[in-house]
């Protein structure tokens, strides 16, 4: 069976909500479609092994903005009795850990509605399921230290950000986890957490403030554990709604009428590397033979040459508008003016063929930026000086399967709301007011052509659970970056 949880992007009423907002650029803003890019960019240096460059707050002063550094979280239940705690989710790393007994730690946050919100915080003592882990236990390992007297593994995470750490010992205790059952239950799941009893750096300010739930491929990350234990298969699924709401599904290897292409395993960033064998925008075919890392955790599509110019020059033929050039600096070559009187702009289809014959259409290419007086759109593909990225932007629409078993990875099409708990968890806040669902946000209808688009709402609006297929038929680009990455590049930063 499957195991997982729901996951919430940083610009959700939930993350917002505990969180806040004060200092983040506007959801949809030029500004935002910057500071994305810009993390984009330091999360692959850290993946290339440019380690100096990375920061949570980024190395350019204009978007030194440190709540970045983690753009999507997850709520889970842990210990027994259970607490509840908002843990931000990392791929470049591999320990779950929690504030525990802590000398250095937040307590309190403020939230944005002005109310002090006291933090959970973690204490082995005070669950009945929680025990040490031995110094001799393999989850240990040779990277771990020893607290003799105890006879406890202990740990420090050093993580790519200035004097930004974590520090304390290993414990084993449960974690309560929703089940893909309709309807759905809970599991209590065995696992390895750390007791994070000093943080340093950003995690006092802003970045994971109340845990981190490494996706790594270390033995220690939850992933891992589940697979090792048996408890559920070694593969997992990702799909997001249409308005942001997501779920991780842990042991699900999909469908048989899913399409899938083999990962690339001799190649340096093997595990979710697949190749790309032609190109194809409306009737207009390229071959090529593109490797190219399938990685959600970044925003946008990262391409090299010759693949880059085949998308972009075919698109720009096919389009009408007349080219427009932002006053402020945005990464997208290709940007569009859409006329007062639009409603809606035509763009023309694109598929790629990968290994094995199946094909991927694209659902979202573009996006829409505001402009003087109106709105612009821009093809959404940034030409990489690197390596070739598939990012969260491509992948919309489709429930995607990283097997790790068969070395495949799986896609087929899903709005997702399937799979989302609708209050299956809630956050130490009081809640007491109810969420309107989202208009879409200068979303493009879901249909191979035509993209309609309205106004931008209230930032950090999350919306109700859909009801018949209202929301089915519209994507939102806020949901542009609204995804949880399980890249396996797990740099072990100590």
């Amino acid at each position: 069976g499957g195991l997982g949880f729901d996951v919430h992007h940083r610009y959700s009423d939930t993350v917002v909500e505990f969180l806040s907002s004060d200092g983040l650029p506007e959801k949809g803003s030029l500004d935002y479609y910057a500071a994305v890019a810009h993390r984009d960019r330091l999360f692959n240096d850290r993946r290339l092994g440019s380690i100096s460059t990375l920061t949570f707050g980024g190395g350019n002063e204009t978007f030194r903005i440190n709540s970045l550094g983690f753009l999507h979280y997850a709520v889970v239940d842990v210990g027994t009795p259970p607490l509840t705690f908002l843990v931000a989710l990392d791929t470049g790393s591999d320990l779950f850990w929690l504030p525990c007994d802590c000398t250095s730690c937040p307590r309190r946050l403020n939230t944005s509605s002005g109310r002090a919100l006291d933090l959970n915080i973690y204490s082995p003592i005070q669950s009945r399921t929680s025990t040490p882990v031995p110094c001799n236990s393999t989850m240990c390992g040779r990277r771990r230290g020893c607290v003799v007297s105890e006879n406890t593994c202990a740990y420090q995470e050093m993580y790519l950000s200035s004097n930004t750490s974590t520090t304390g010992i290993l414990v084993d205790d449960v974690l309560h986890m929703g089940t893909d059952a309709n309807p759905k239950s809970t599991v209590d799941v065995p696992i390895t957490l750390g007791c994070g009893i000093v943080q340093t750096g950003d995690f006092l300010n802003g970045a994971a403030v109340n845990g981190l739930l490494g996706l790594g491929m270390d033995n220690v990350s939850i992933p891992s554990i589940l697979a090792n234990t048996g408890l559920t298969a070694n593969s997992f699924s990702m799909c997001f709604g249409p308005d942001g709401l997501g779920r991780i599904e842990f042991g699900d290897k999909g469908s048989a009428d899913q399409k899938t292409t083999p990962f690339n395993l001799q190649t340096l960033h093997s595990t979710y590397n697949i190749t790309v064998t032609q190109i194809a925008v409306e009737n207009d075919k390229a071959d090529v033979q593109l490797n190219v890392l399938f990685d959600s955790g970044t925003s946008f599509t990262y391409l090299n040459d010759p693949a880059y110019g085949i998308i972009m020059d075919h698109f720009n033929s096919r389009i009408f508008e007349q080219r427009y050039t932002p006053d402020t600096q945005i990464i997208f070559e290709y940007c569009y003016a859409l006329n007062d009187s639009q409603s809606s702009y035509s763009v023309p289809n694109l598929n790629l063929t990968l290994e094995g014959g199946n094909q991927l259409f694209i659902q979202t290419p573009t996006v829409v930026i505001p402009r003087e007086g109106g709105y612009a759109y821009c093809l959404a593909v940034v030409k990489s000086g690197d390596v070739n990225i598939i990012g969260q932007n491509f992948m919309t629409g489709y429930r995607f399967v990283f097997d790790r078993e068969n070395s495949i990875l799986g896609w087929k099409e899903s709005d997702c709301y399937d799979s989302i708990s609708y209050g299956s968890s809630t956050l130490p806040v009081d809640n007491d007011h109810n969420h309107a669902p989202s208009p879409s946000v200068l979303g493009p209808e879901k249909t191979h052509s035509s993209r309609t688009f309205s106004p931008l709402p209230s930032p950090g609006t999350e919306p109700s659970p859909p009801s018949g297929n209202g929301l089915k038929n519209s994507i939102s680009i806020a949901n542009l970056f609204v995804t949880i990455s399980f890249s396996i590049f797990a740099l072990h930063f100590i």
